[in-house]
């Protein structure tokens, strides 16, 4: 497993900080429900500050499966590979990252076999809550992705086709990005993805606190099958 991870957070006085990390091979990461929105009173936005993308701070998750039948520098594990290298935790490189996974993704939509994404809304004054929130489910991720995946030896399709599973969690000021309805139809994954891949170049990308990106299998000799995704990742839907 490996994981590469990139987190910039904005405090709202503008104070900034970033860390980087890395962990060992099985699964790799860059940092940086079905769906639901933490439901919210209307009071709770009343007198929140409108920003570039609405109010508040919304930490999203979107997860997609797909079948890679190569492994080359084209197919998705090349893709995602040369984003981990070209990253780093400049804010302006997370939103960069963040929308290349989602375009790489929505280019790759016709081997798409599942999806799953959710999200919570946050007041500013909670946006504590809302680190803690990435925080989690960065970590529930990474147990997921820490599994191995080798094929038995008699196993023909070793190093060849198999499925992958592609996991972006973002932290991103206001209310307006669509996080919700991946999984439900190839439509509302698409429009989750390119809502995502649009909203985190507003204002050069300053609307993006954080970024963590995890996919499996990682090494060319692991193979992921339908099986391992039905065991491993059950919140994702079939498409």
């Amino acid at each position: 497993m490996n994981k590469i991870n990139y987190v910039s957070k904005a405090a709202l006085l503008i104070l900034w900080s970033a860390h980087v990390s890395s962990f060992s091979p099985n699964f790799w990461g860059v940092s940086h429900r079905p769906s639901a929105t933490c439901p919210l009173g209307l009071f709770d936005k009343l007198f929140e500050e409108e920003g570039p993308l609405g109010k508040g701070i919304t930490v999203g998750k979107v997860q997609v499966a797909l079948i890679a039948s190569d492994r080359g520098k084209g197919s998705i594990f090349g893709q995602l590979e040369d984003l981990s290298r070209e990253s780093n935790e400049d804010q302006e490189e997370l939103a960069f990252l963040a929308r290349d996974v989602c375009l790489a993704l929505l280019r790759k939509s016709d081997d798409w076999t599942a999806a799953h994404s959710e999200s919570k809304w946050f007041k500013y004054d909670d946006a504590g809550k809302a680190e803690s929130q990435f925080n989690d489910w960065a970590n529930a991720e990474a147990l997921k992705f820490e599994k191995e995946y080798i094929p038995s030896e008699d196993d023909e399709e070793k190093g060849t086709s198999t499925m992958v599973v592609v996991s972006l969690i973002i932290e991103i000021e206001g209310d307006e990005t669509k996080f919700d309805g991946a999984g439900f139809s190839l439509a509302g994954t698409k429009e989750v993805l390119t809502s995502i891949a649009s909203d985190v170049m507003v204002a050069e990308g300053e609307v993006v606190n954080a970024v963590e990106l995890f996919w499996t299998p990682s090494e060319r000799t692991e193979t992921v099958t339908n099986r391992d995704l039905i065991a491993d990742f059950p919140e994702l839907i079939s498409l």
